[in-house]
């Protein structure tokens, strides 16, 4: 069968758009930008499809889970010529095996590095963890440049936090020397090494790539190390992805479609979504005009999905998605069934290892029970936060604000969790999927239920205005991966969007497909409603003690902040008479946050003390 008349056939049978078919059609190297949700794979799939079988083509997938995914769809369509790779896959093959390397499959820990380069205090608390902490990091950065040396660049560009900057300006030398140090321990095989120093040997060994088309998929998060490869080999090279959906900011990805001189073609029309949920994504996109240049993009939605079987709640952070998770199961005492992408596990544990609980026996002076070397080596939670302060430890920092908000519950609370969490085999089953932006990326679901922790217009406007006020520099690059967040969880609905109306673009109109979120005003302290006959319920008629700033509600800000100043009364005692206001308003159906909410308490202390009365199921 000729080119022609297969691309004939693929036209009738998968009714290609006019941009489709220019991609299938297109000669040389092309950048492709595809919206949310616009069928980018199976056009890469038949822009394969239409070369000749005897051509050798490289997919270049972005994670592992993809890659088997796109192996499956390329194996249906029975293209035997095309190998699957991802950027790590492919440089392990080229370098691990044959060499005396092994891998080191978690990384190293703080407390490893450390140990390995012999760092050493200089008086101050911590300082060889917190100079391990940036040796950690730079590593990072190097791996993923498409420098030859770690002296080609500036660790400090990185660092944002003042007091992390003064400390890194102050021990800088260390700080390089111990990353190259570190990197040549591997590079001569002394000590095992990580995934990301093969893919950067791989990069600085300018490898040639037996293939005649090379497509790169998910492009706006390549790193530079990962471009490097891709633009210097002598194929026809497709790069693809959407430059709105770059999120991995802080492993250094950087916008590589902006980055190539290829002809430039669009996949303009979603089939996920309806056009309601595409004129908020365009909307929302539309907040780049406060930044630098933006060109405004137009999305088409074609989705027509009527059906919800599946709903998740999606955040920002993975500090609001556990608290988020925490008001769901205590506010909806019937659901039987949650799931969390990535695993439950993966949003109580740390990169470098250490976990809630090794922050929870710190906070309770247990030192005997803490695991992670790092932790451990803490004296006090004030000594764990100057840490967090000169490394700008994110997930660190989450533990301790969860920790600091929840006390003693918080092992109840994820046992709770855990208890409701049903394995990938019944991920079906699910009433809830909650997910983070960054797990959730890839994915789809009929129904997304965004947590009110993302940028919105105001807090842009803040953020562009107090730089300005303060004669700092605008961070352009961050300002718009945080509305590229808020973008990709947009678009991860098929059929209907619950939003919090913090969240909406001003004055955008409302359709069946979004729901809005009603959210109190900060001003407005919460409150519930109960029942008539509630003045009625003591016999000894005695009214209930009334707190003030209370209103009914449907949907929590994620402030911490604000839960401290609400929980103001957690520790104190529970009186005969609160218990009575308590047993009735919990059997009176409120939510368990609204009742919280009431007492002053956190929900886990009101959980904790139904248990006590015998009245809370376990």
């Amino acid at each position: 069968m000729s080119k022609q008349s297969a691309q004939t056939k693929i036209t009738a049978q998968h009714h290609l758009t006019k941009e489709q078919s220019a991609i299938i059609n297109a000669h040389g190297n092309t950048t492709i930008n595809a919206v949310a949700g616009s069928g980018k794979t199976t056009t890469i799939i038949e822009y394969a499809a239409a070369r000749p079988a005897t051509s050798k083509i490289c997919y270049l997938a972005f994670n592992k889970s993809v890659k088997l995914e796109a192996s499956r769809k390329f194996a249906e369509r029975g293209l035997r010529n095309v190998k699957v790779e991802t950027a790590h896959s492919l440089a392990y093959r080229y370098i691990v095996p044959g060499s005396a390397y092994k891998i080191k499959a978690q990384g190293y820990k703080i407390n490893e590095i450390a140990e390995l380069l012999q760092l050493r205090g200089d008086g101050g608390r911590h300082t060889e963890f917190i100079i391990a902490n940036h040796i950690s990091k730079f590593i990072l950065y190097f791996c993923n440049s498409d420098k030859a040396k770690v002296q080609d660049l500036n660790y400090l560009d990185t660092v944002t936090d003042d007091k992390a900057k003064n400390f890194v300006r102050l021990f800088y030398k260390h700080i390089e020397d111990g990353t190259r140090l570190l990197l040549a321990k591997m590079d001569k095989a002394e000590i095992e090494i990580t995934h990301d120093f093969y893919l950067k040997k791989f990069q600085l060994s300018n490898p040639v790539l037996p293939y005649d088309y090379i497509l790169f998929d998910e492009g706006q998060d390549a790193s530079a190390a990962m471009l490097d490869i891709f633009l210097k080999q002598n194929a026809t090279k497709v790069i693809v992805g959407d430059v709105h959906q770059q999120i991995y900011g802080w492993r250094h990805a950087v916008n590589s479609l902006s980055k190539t001189a290829f002809s430039n073609l669009q996949l303009s029309t979603s089939f996920r979504f309806p056009q309601s949920i595409a004129g908020l994504a365009m909307g929302v996109l539309a907040w780049k005009e406060r930044l630098e240049a933006y060109q405004p993009i137009q999305i088409i939605g074609k989705g027509n999905s009527q059906k919800i079987t599946s709903k998740a709640s999606i955040a920002r952070t993975n500090l609001g998605l556990l608290l988020h998770a925490i008001n769901y199961i205590t506010d909806n005492r019937k659901v039987k069934h949650i799931y969390f992408e990535g695993n439950i596990n993966s949003y109580t544990y740390a990169d470098e290892g250490a976990s809630l609980y090794d922050v929870l026996s710190l906070y309770n002076g247990n030192h005997d029970m803490i695991r992670d070397n790092l932790i451990r080596s803490m004296n006090s939670m004030d000594d764990l936060e100057e840490y967090i302060e000169s490394t700008e430890d994110a997930q660190l920092s989450m533990m301790v604000e969860v920790v600091n908000e929840y006390g003693n519950e918080i092992t109840g609370i994820i046992k709770s969790l855990k208890n409701l969490h049903t394995g990938n085999e019944e991920r079906d089953k699910a009433e809830m999927i909650f997910s983070t932006v960054h797990r959730a990326k890839g994915m789809e679901y009929d129904a997304v239920f965004l947590v009110n922790d993302f940028i919105s217009e105001s807090k842009l406007e803040r953020s562009i205005n107090e730089s300005k006020a303060e004669n700092l520099p605008i961070d352009y690059k961050k300002l718009n991966e945080e509305i590229n967040l808020l973008y990709v969880g947009i678009t991860r609905a098929k059929h209907q969007l619950h939003i919090p109306e913090t969240l909406l673009p001003k004055d955008f109109p409302v359709s069946p497909h979004i729901q809005v979120i009603k959210m109190k005003k900060e001003e407005d302290p919460m409150k519930f409603v109960v029942a008539e006959k509630r003045a009625n319920l003591l016999s000894n008629k005695k009214s209930f003690i009334q707190r003030p700033g209370l209103k009914e509600i449907k949907e929590k800000a994620y402030s911490v902040e604000k839960k401290r100043e609400i929980n103001k009364d957690a520790y104190k005692p529970w009186t005969a008479e609160l218990d009575e206001e308590l047993i009735y308003l919990y059997e009176s159906d409120n939510p368990l946050s609204a009742i919280a909410v009431q007492f002053g308490r956190t929900k886990g202390a009101i959980v904790s003390r139904l248990k006590k009365l015998n009245i809370y199921p376990d």
